[in-house]
């Protein structure tokens, strides 16, 4: 594709802002591809839309070009509404993930050991792999906790503090289920 249409707003059809990086431009365009592929019940109109779209705002030249050229006159037919990525649910989103990755996971070692279905052992592994997955949750929670603080505040400088905090609290925990699952 050597020209493009400079009246058509390629950000909005991406919907991305228009000082984007492009890992961010190609990550939207594969979710929207995905998404909106003829093979997947989506339009070829959509579809090529896109594509047109990723074509000039991946390259560097062909981006600077369409910026230069481009019209405040918008069309709205080639907008594709998209909805945020998983992981911009928040600290909020990332606590319950967590919280229930380590309830489920707990649950089902639990069922295991006390009903004494000792021939179902691979659900312990797997019980105490969701466990693990439910803390590097919390962990990331917490990161980005701290890091949604402004440069200043003080909750970003005792990094080494919560980091402590986290993994003794994480520890204080796991022997305390260790001692139930062995005294009981």
């Amino acid at each position: 594709m050597d020209r493009f249409n400079p009246s058509r707003d390629y950000y909005e059809v991406l919907g991305a802002s228009a000082d984007a990086s492009p890992r961010e431009i190609e990550r939207l365009y594969k979710r929207l591809a995905h998404q909106h592929h003829p093979d997947r019940g989506g339009t070829e109109d959509d579809m090529k839309a896109l594509n047109e779209a990723y074509q000039v705002l991946h390259d560097e030249a062909k981006r600077k070009e369409y910026d230069s050229q481009r019209s405040s006159v918008v069309t709205q037919s080639g907008a594709i509404h998209v909805t945020p990525a998983v992981r911009d649910v928040g600290v909020y989103g990332q606590l319950l993930s967590a919280l229930l990755c380590m309830l489920t996971g707990l649950m089902l070692l639990f069922l295991v050991h006390f009903n004494g279905l000792w021939f179902l052992w691979p659900l312990s592994i797997l019980a105490m792999g969701v466990v693990l997955f439910g803390v590097i949750i919390a962990h990331a929670a917490m990161t980005n906790a701290r890091e949604s603080f402004a440069v200043q505040h003080p909750a970003r400088s005792f990094r080494v503090v919560q980091e402590i905090a986290f993994w003794s609290l994480i520890g204080v925990g796991g022997y305390g289920v260790y001692l139930v699952l062995t005294t009981i």
